[in-house]
């Protein structure tokens, strides 16, 4: 008891010096003047990618403010940022495939709200010599884990080609972003790359593969929250979730308001912004929610990453009422960007 007690304590502790660490260099967003009625909502972001635009846009656009929350979107990583929902200094984040993981490993009490897109985001980008499927077998993969969601991903992907996708291949952890430069580098035959990895490689005359969102039916970028918070606060909750698909419709309708938009974000390039939009706009549900095939289909990937014999009932790790209520909300009132 007083070893699991030291480490929540020390988990805490990490939390909240992470807090003050980023309020100290700014990394929070917060409105410059914010009325006593609206309530805080810190967005932790995992990482500066594109789907993850939606919830600045929410802020930019005021339509946080409009559903009475002031949002403060805050850059964290995927497995603290549980830690800081769960200790009560996070209400939202961004990463709900470490939530399901979470769910599945420890019963935690936690919910997927939102998922951004129906499609995901992983592309295996080859050596140019290799252009068949059949041509991997015996040959290196760079991934982010071997353990790693896409990697388990892509194990589907390769039998459906006619590999054992478990032993005809070699997947080895050279760490998070680092794929595209052992790729690159000759010691690897293929990369499981980012939309922005794969634009390097292609650049520097690699092959795609496959874009893995057409191969598998499951989601990519969605938003967990509490049980608690559902509970003990679901105004707040069903208040997010709306702005969250009024920022969605709006990047769906507003190409340059959302390139604007990821410039300041994630500081890429105009041009490069462009390409993001033009390539993956299609990828991005259009009510914030996914159908049960894909949950099902997201928590046997879950099932295999925490190598458990027992799947998860989809009503254990999804809560999609708010997403299809707000959107029949919308859709009700008229509402448009």
């Amino acid at each position: 008891m007083k070893t699991e007690r030291a480490r929540l304590i020390r988990q805490r502790t990490t939390t909240r010096l992470i807090f003050a660490t980023i309020l100290s260099v700014g990394l929070i967003l917060p409105a410059l003047t914010t009325a006593q009625s609206l309530q805080i909502a810190n967005m932790a972001v995992p990482a500066k990618s594109f789907q993850m635009v939606i919830y600045p846009v929410a802020q930019q656009k005021g339509y946080m403010r409009e559903e009475g929350l002031d949002e403060r979107v805050i850059f964290v990583a995927p497995t603290t940022s549980i830690q800081a929902m769960l200790g009560g200094d996070v209400q939202f984040t961004g990463a709900g495939s470490s939530a399901l993981v979470s769910i599945a490993r420890g019963n935690t009490p936690l919910k997927v709200v939102v998922a951004t897109n129906d499609r995901v985001l992983q592309w295996l980008v080859t050596r140019p010599e290799i252009t068949n499927p059949k041509e991997l077998k015996g040959k290196k993969i760079a991934t982010t884990g071997v353990a790693a969601i896409a990697t388990f991903m892509l194990k589907q992907i390769l039998t459906k080609h006619g590999l054992d996708g478990n032993k005809d291949v070699i997947y080895l952890d050279v760490g998070q972003g680092n794929q595209l430069p052992a790729l690159l580098g000759g010691g690897f035959d293929a990369a499981v790359l980012s939309v922005e990895q794969r634009y390097i490689a292609l650049d520097k005359g690699m092959h795609e593969m496959f874009f893995m969102g057409n191969e598998v039916k499951n989601s990519w970028g969605t938003l967990a929250t509490t049980d608690k918070l559902i509970k003990e606060n679901p105004k707040m909750v069903a208040s997010f979730v709306r702005a969250t698909l009024k920022a969605l419709r709006y990047i769906r309708q507003d190409k340059e308001g959302t390139v604007s938009a990821l410039l300041k974000f994630s500081g890429v390039s105009r041009q490069q912004a462009s390409r993001l939009y033009d390539d993956l706009i299609g990828t991005f549900t259009r009510n914030g929610a996914v159908d049960e095939e894909t949950q099902k289909n997201d928590l046997n990937i879950i099932r295999q990453v925490t190598n458990s014999n027992e799947s998860l009932p989809n009503v254990r790790a999804y809560d999609f009422s708010f997403a299809l209520e707000a959107d029949q909300q919308l859709n009700k009132m008229g509402w448009k960007p």
